[in-house]
């Protein structure tokens, strides 16, 4: 990482702003370019292992793509703001991000309510609501093993 003086080193506060955060981009390998696909995500953190899981209809490019290569690079982001200094004229944003690597696979059919409960657990819904398990059968799970990742803070000073 170039600015080492922005890296979050400690684990759990990695996962702290992937907690914080609501889409996470998944890039894949294309053919000619890569593709990268903004995802509602849940996840789950097991000791220094970190799960990711997403959503989605039953076919389209991702899948495609991961079916030739599954090995991805995700990212999220949070905490936008602009900051300005009036005096010297500059002008940043502050932030916090996840960047990681590792490998998706498919939720088998068996474990992909327990799947959308973690995707669902992530999102502040109003009490008492409870998605319908008719969509689970039409809905594709995918989980992804989280190998490496660091974490990025600019804040305000």
């Amino acid at each position: 990482m170039r600015r080492s003086d922005r890296e979050i080193k400690e684990f759990d506060e990695i996962v702290e702003v992937m907690k914080k955060c609501d889409v996470c981009r998944i890039a894949m390998q294309g053919d000619e370019y890569p593709y990268v696909v903004p995802l509602n995500f849940g996840m789950e953190a097991e000791g220094r292992q970190v799960t990711l899981y997403f959503h989605g209809a039953m076919e389209g490019m991702k899948y495609e793509l991961l079916a030739k290569n599954n090995r991805v690079c995700f990212e999220m982001d949070c905490g936008h703001m602009l900051f300005t200094d009036m005096e010297r004229g500059n002008c940043t944003m502050c932030y916090e991000s996840v960047i990681g690597f590792g490998v998706v696979e498919e939720v088998p059919e068996d474990q992909k309510k327990e799947a959308l409960d973690i995707l669902m657990e992530h999102y502040p819904v109003p009490t008492g609501f409870r998605y319908s398990e008719a969509v689970i059968p039409r809905t594709r799970m995918l989980k992804l093993k989280v190998e490496r990742m660091s974490g990025k803070r600019r804040e305000k000073k």
